[in-house]
């Protein structure tokens, strides 16, 4: 059975920051601390747990918020390369990192509202042992010009931690993290940073990058459509990349613009079927399908092709959930089938209700195909 996501945040984990904090300072009473962050920590969720440990924290730190950031980054171990796993565990001796910066990073935000710039040198520090991305949010906030400042001046960091932090920390709609709303309405103090760091030399910064463009995508679609045209031409193949991640949601809602960048601007010259295995499924089952193409084009046509399922919802609506199919070229007079398996198995951020589903095929963009099926619990 897989070991849920939630214990990341154990007991274990706390023992090892109190005894970590109480060697830096010995007045750190870290039997309090521990009693206070274990107290029904295993009932709890992942964020709970991490906000019980921060509520801990806040109470067993110095008074002084420049004196509780000094001890927490003296008691932090080296940082960890930005593609491996966390390296400080339980008993590990040489520090804090991992999973405990989380609640770390929440006091810093919850205490450094009043001390700005303190609060930012210390998620710098943070930020190497595992993230800071949802720390620095309340800051991004209530101090935004000295945040994106200091961001912008940090794409020269030599740390690539830091450096993919001035984009993830600033994304509009993070997963997990604050909703930006400021930055939703108008995304342009993020643009001087995405443009300082979309050619850095670390692939997890520029992954950042791109997911950071494709959140402005979804309230400001022609603003990441001028942003692909402008930087895609004579672009290495790193950026390249980088702003076809950037495009997806744009190309799987068929944007026209965006889709004309990425030569599938046109709409299909040919037949498509679409062809369910079977019409009755349950939930957990999988639904394997397969999509006919023929053309009736004298001339190569690039072709994206992505699916969605019209699932019902508890109203009775069905709406529609975009999955990425295939891109290819497809020549004059050609035929080719496609093949694919959806799962209908219950996941976390979605729930399944019974009813008359469908399948549609959209060809750059456009509906090509449908099918029905009946889906029951």
């Amino acid at each position: 059975m897989v070991e849920p996501f939630k214990n990341l945040l154990n007991p274990a984990l706390v023992r090892t920051a109190g005894r970590a904090l109480q060697r830096k300072h010995s007045d750190f009473d870290r039997r309090a601390f521990e009693r206070r962050a274990l107290a029904g920590l295993e009932d709890l969720e992942m964020k709970a747990r991490a906000m019980q440990i921060a509520d801990a924290l806040e109470a067993a730190l110095p008074d002084s918020f420049d004196a509780a950031c000094d001890l927490i980054e003296r008691s932090l171990a080296p940082p960890i390369p930005l593609d491996g796993a966390p390296v400080a565990g339980p008993g590990d001796p040489q520090g804090l990192a991992g999973w405990i910066v989380w609640p770390l990073g929440e006091f810093v935000a919850r205490r450094g509202i009043a001390h700005p710039k303190r609060a930012l040198q210390a998620l710098h520090a943070l930020t190497q042992r595992l993230t800071a991305e949802f720390a620095i949010r309340p800051l991004v906030v209530a101090h935004p010009s000295l945040v994106f400042a200091t961001l912008l001046r940090w794409t020269r960091d030599p740390s690539p931690h830091v450096r993919r932090l001035c984009s993830e920390g600033s994304r509009p709609r993070l997963p997990w993290g604050l909703r930006l709303r400021a930055l939703i309405d108008d995304p342009t103090p993020t643009l001087p940073i995405l443009a300082a760091l979309q050619d850095d030399p670390s692939a997890t910064v520029r992954r950042s990058v791109a997911n950071h463009l494709n959140d402005i995508a979804k309230d400001h679609p022609d603003r990441v459509v001028a942003w692909v045209r402008e930087h895609l031409h004579g672009a290495p193949p790193e950026r390249v990349a980088l702003l076809k991640h950037a495009s997806r949601t744009l190309v799987r809602q068929g944007h026209a613009g965006m889709l004309a960048l990425w030569g599938a601007g046109d709409g299909f010259e040919g037949r498509c079927t679409l062809s369910l295995a079977t019409r009755r499924l349950a939930v957990g089952d999988d639904l394997p399908f397969s999509v006919a193409l023929r053309s009736m084009a004298s001339r190569p046509q690039r072709l994206v092709i992505d699916y969605a399922v019209h699932h019902v919802k508890a109203d009775g609506q069905t709406r529609p959930k975009v999955f990425k199919g295939w891109t290819l070229t497809l020549q004059p007079k050609a035929s080719i089938e496609l093949t694919r398996r959806h799962s209908l198995r219950p996941v976390t951020t979605r729930r399944y209700h019974a009813g008359r589903h469908a399948i549609e095929i959209r060809i750059n963009g456009r509906p090509a195909a449908q099918a029905r099926f009946s889906l029951a619990l």
